[in-house]
C-alpha cells in the first residue's frame, strides 16, 4: 500500500505525496522544486496531480512538473492532472464534481470528490476511508478565508466534511494549526480538548515538526468552525457582537442560524 507524507513549499504549504516505491501522486503542487527533490530522493516517478482550487500556491509547479516528466520519461503518457471545473486552471485532463471518483490506477485507490465552496467557488476536496484532502477550505482549529464563497456556503462545506468519518485525516494545504489554536482559545478558552491540542502543537513546532495530519473526530471536538452550532461557540459569538456595538435584540446577535455564527466567528479570525 502507498504512503503519505507532506512535502512542505514555500513558507507554509504543504504538497500533499501518495507514493510507493515506484510512483508518486502528488496534491496541490504550488512550487515544482520541492516536488522533483522528493520524486529523485524517494526515487518515483509522477502519476498523477490533484488539485482542490485554483490559486497559485496551490497550481503554480503544475506546468513545470508535466515539462519535467515529459523530458524523464518521453515515451510515457503525461500524468493526468485532476481538479475542478475553473478557467483558472487551463491544465486540467480531467474535471470532477460532487459525488465523481477518482482511480489512481496504480494501486486501485479511488478517491471521492465533495464540492465544497467558500474559499473559492469551485473548490472542492478529495476523500477515500483514510485521508481527506481539503485544501483551504478547513484547516486544523481553523477553515479558509471567504475570498469568493459566502458564510452559508462555506457552513453547508463544512457541514459535509464533518459529516465523514471520524477516523479520516485531515490534510489540508498550510501549517497554520499554532495560530488557529491560539485564536480558537479566545473563543473557547476552556474547551479542554483545544488547551491539550495547542499544548501538543506547541511541542511539535518548538521541534520545527509538522502538526498535521490528524483525525476529522479531533477536529470536531476543538475547531470552532466545525462547532457552530455548539453554546459555548454561539455564546462567544454573541459576545463579539455586543463588543462591536450590535444592540442586545438584533438578529446578528441572536445568530440562530449556524452560518450567521460562522460568520462572525470568520470575521473576527480576520481581525484577530
Amino acid at each position: 500500500m502507498p504512503q503519505l507524507t507532506a512535502i512542505p513549499a514555500f513558507h507554509d504549504n504543504y504538497i500533499w505525496a501518495i507514493y510507493d516505491h515506484k510512483y508518486c501522486v502528488v496534491v496541490d503542487p504550488g512550487q515544482a522544486h520541492p516536488v522533483l527533490d522528493f520524486l529523485h530522493t524517494s526515487n518515483t516517478q509522477l502519476s498523477g496531480i490533484l488539485l482542490t482550487h485554483h490559486h497559485a500556491d496551490h497550481i503554480g509547479g503544475v506546468n513545470q512538473l508535466l515539462q519535467r516528466h515529459a523530458n524523464n520519461y518521453p515515451a510515457a503518457p503525461p500524468p493526468p492532472v485532476i481538479g475542478p471545473a475553473d478557467q483558472r486552471i487551463p491544465m486540467l485532463t480531467q474535471i470532477v464534481g460532487e459525488a465523481d471518483e477518482v482511480s489512481l490506477g496504480h494501486w486501485n485507490m479511488r478517491f471521492k470528490v465533495l464540492e465544497i465552496p467558500g474559499h473559492t467557488l469551485s473548490h472542492i476536496a478529495f476523500w477515500n476511508e483514510s485521508w481527506l484532502f481539503c485544501g483551504d477550505t478547513l484547516f486544523s482549529a481553523g477553515c479558509g478565508r471567504l475570498f469568493e464563497g459566502t458564510p452559508t456556503q462555506m457552513q453547508q462545506s463544512l457541514d459535509k466534511l464533518a459529516a465523514l468519518p471520524g477516523e479520516i485525516l485531515v490534510c489540508c494545504g498550510h501549517e497554520y494549526t499554532q495560530s488557529n489554536c491560539r485564536f480558537a482559545l479566545q473563543v473557547e478558552p476552556d474547551n479542554p480538548y483545544l488547551q491539550q491540542r495547542y499544548l501538543e502543537v506547541n511541542e511539535l513546532r518548538q521541534r520545527g515538526e509538522i502538526t498535521l495530519p490528524v483525525s476529522l473526530a479531533d477536529e470536531l471536538s476543538y475547531n470552532p468552525f466545525l462547532r457552530s452550532r455548539q453554546a459555548s461557540v454561539i455564546q462567544a459569538a454573541r459576545r463579539r457582537n455586543k463588543q462591536a456595538g450590535q444592540t442586545a435584540t438584533s438578529p446578528s446577535v441572536l445568530l440562530e442560524e449556524p452560518h450567521q455564527v460562522l460568520a462572525v466567528i470568520r470575521s473576527w479570525k480576520d481581525t484577530a
